[in-house]
């Protein structure tokens, strides 16, 4: 189920109002998994943290960065493992964004994709996960939603929020 998307025009466009614009040096390349189980519900990750970007007190859907040669659903696969230690098989694409990080500089292509669970592993958290994922759960769709709009409204959170609420209510319409 490979897909090109290099030439893929966005599906929605976030600046960043949070942090100042000082320019942007990289960008970065993110698969994001909205990842069902059996039962429908959606995995989200509970962030809890204080960093450079401040207090962080949200949730997020699993995935991150395309590393070099990798496909995106490459990507999924194997982040699904490393962060949830949850075995996926990606279903099908569903949208992009583009938003920006400018406290890094960062501008990022974000590719969301429908998989879903087959099985479970080993996690392999890297340590900056293992101090801020504070919680991974499935939850219904209709709570995540909830989850979402109710969800810190400043910072980073924002920033998640406007990414990717609109991505799961785009889910919710799809699986109902």
């Amino acid at each position: 189920m490979k897909q090109n998307i290099n030439k893929v025009k966005f599906d929605y466009y976030f600046k960043d109002t949070e942090y100042p614009f000082v320019g942007v040096d990289h960008t970065r390349e993110i698969a994001r998994a909205i990842l069902l189980n059996d039962k429908n519900e959606v995995c989200l990750e509970y962030i809890f943290d204080d960093d450079m970007f401040g207090h962080r007190d949200y949730y997020e859907t699993p995935g991150g960065g395309v590393k070099p040669g990798e496909t995106h659903e490459e990507a999924l696969i194997r982040e699904c493992a490393e962060e949830c230690g949850l075995v996926v098989k990606v279903e099908r694409y569903i949208a992009s964004v583009h938003d920006y990080y400018n406290l890094i500089k960062r501008e990022n292509h974000n590719y969301f994709y429908l998989c879903r669970v087959v099985g479970t592993c080993e996690k392999h958290q890297e340590p900056d996960e293992i101090k801020r994922v504070k919680g991974i759960d499935f939850y219904p769709i209709d709570t995540a939603i909830e989850m979402y709009k109710n969800m810190q409204d400043e910072l980073v959170g924002k920033i998640v929020k406007q990414r990717e609420l609109p991505i799961l209510q785009k889910v919710r319409d799809m699986i109902n």
